[in-house]
């Protein structure tokens, strides 16, 4: 056993609206999970084999980035100096750029050099904190490629100690041998691409851009009744340009989470509401493409829609890979509280993915994935930008780093 003590302690609890503060507080590791955690003076009894004096630093959940497209090859730092000159969204996607420029250079890349790319994405992330992350594909577009794009993060999760949650995008944009043709593409999909990679083990949800440069919500809710049918839970890009009524659609599909929702409007928020779907949001996209109109997150708060932040890392719409970063984001940007921008990367990023049953609180039974860091007041977290204050990390019970890097 471990016996982490001398600690303040945010448990994040489901329970709280806050961070669930615990002073003078002791967690008990057994394994990979949490054995107990709680005040000092109630702690029990146990002989511990290693004892970590936290030195009245903060301990938390490891942090957890719910959307995440981290599989890709190439660079699209060339269209954002494009754009800056002048040059339209639309001016660079007919001379092959945009998703088709990162479809090209995924497709051209080896498996080798694709896990070479993520695992560096990945260690980032974890460097600062994160201790589980979902990968989408999405920039294959046709099966052995969207294939290779999950094996990858398969194998991150073999090389790694952070937890992968796979996410099938494969109706994320239309392939070049598809042009003009969205509905067998989209044949293709439920047809081909999703059952045979979710047969081979390759898929825990399922996913798609609902947009009017995406797919149209029919196409979508086909792709949602394939995965219905296969018994895997759903995910949806929805409102980011327009309002599509995707969130809705995705509500009665009972899906884990509707993402970006720029454009939701009040039927979306009670839809979400009524089916328990987490709004994650994406405010590094949203600084990205220096979008204007934000979420609506007082009818969020009014419905009681759990909110959920990431970093939806990828080359064209958020090339970040800090998910620190996007709590200062959420906070400055979209106005949210210190402590739903922290439960935002916990207790609630864990619901948008289906594992808040191990992850995202610190109590009894949970996997015992834990970041320590060197602050008093959790809103350090969300005030402070630029900085890394994280001195250990535990990963399934195991210490991973310590990471003092300032």
């Amino acid at each position: 056993m471990q016996r982490i003590e001398n600690i303040r302690l945010a448990t994040m609890a489901e329970e709280d609206s806050g961070y669930g503060i615990i002073d003078d507080a002791v967690v008990i590791i057994e394994g990979k999970k949490i054995y107990w955690a709680g005040p000092e003076h109630q702690a029990p009894a146990t002989a511990a084999t290693d004892v970590f004096d936290g030195q009245g630093q903060l301990l938390s959940p490891a942090l957890i980035d719910c959307h995440t497209h981290l599989v890709w090859a190439g660079s699209r730092a060339n269209e954002f100096s494009q754009r800056l000159h002048g040059k339209s969204y639309a001016e660079i996607a007919e001379a092959g750029g945009g998703i088709a420029s990162t479809v090209t250079s995924t497709r051209q890349a080896s498996f080798e050099e694709l896990l070479q790319l993520t695992e560096k994405r990945a260690k980032a992330l974890i460097s600062q904190g994160v201790g589980t992350v979902e990968i989408k594909s999405g920039y294959g577009l046709d099966l052995n490629n969207e294939r290779k794009q999950l094996r990858v993060a398969r194998e991150i999760a073999a090389r790694l100690p952070i937890t992968v949650k796979t996410t099938l995008l494969a109706a994320h944009a239309l392939p070049p041998e598809f042009k003009d043709n969205a509905d067998g593409y989209i044949d293709e999909i439920v047809n081909t691409i999703l059952p045979t990679l979710a047969d081979e083990g390759l898929v825990d949800a399922v996913d798609a851009f609902c947009e009017n440069i995406g797919f149209t919500p029919a196409q979508t809710e086909r792709v949602f009744q394939a995965a219905q049918q296969l018994n895997l839970p759903i995910k949806l890009h929805a409102e980011q340009i327009t309002n599509q009524n995707g969130a809705a659609l995705a509500a009665r599909y009972q899906a884990l989470s509707a993402d970006h929702l720029e454009q939701l409007d009040e039927a979306g928020v009670k839809a979400m509401a009524t089916a328990g779907t987490v709004a994650v949001l994406l405010p590094g996209a949203f600084y990205f493409l220096r979008d204007t109109q934000i979420p609506p997150i007082d009818l969020l708060r009014q419905y009681g829609v759990p909110i959920a932040l990431a970093t939806d890392a990828n080359p064209g719409s958020s090339p970040i890979h800090n998910l620190p970063l996007m709590l200062q984001m959420g906070a400055t940007l979209f106005r949210l509280t210190p402590e739903e921008c922290l439960r935002g990367v916990t207790v609630n990023a864990a619901k948008a993915l289906g594992i808040e049953t191990n992850m995202g609180q610190v109590k009894e039974g949970m996997t015992a994935n834990l970041a320590l860091w060197d602050i008093q007041d959790p809103a350090e977290l969300t005030y402070q930008f630029g900085v890394n204050p994280l001195t250990q990390l535990w990963l399934n019970g195991d210490v991973h780093a310590h990471a003092d890097t300032r």
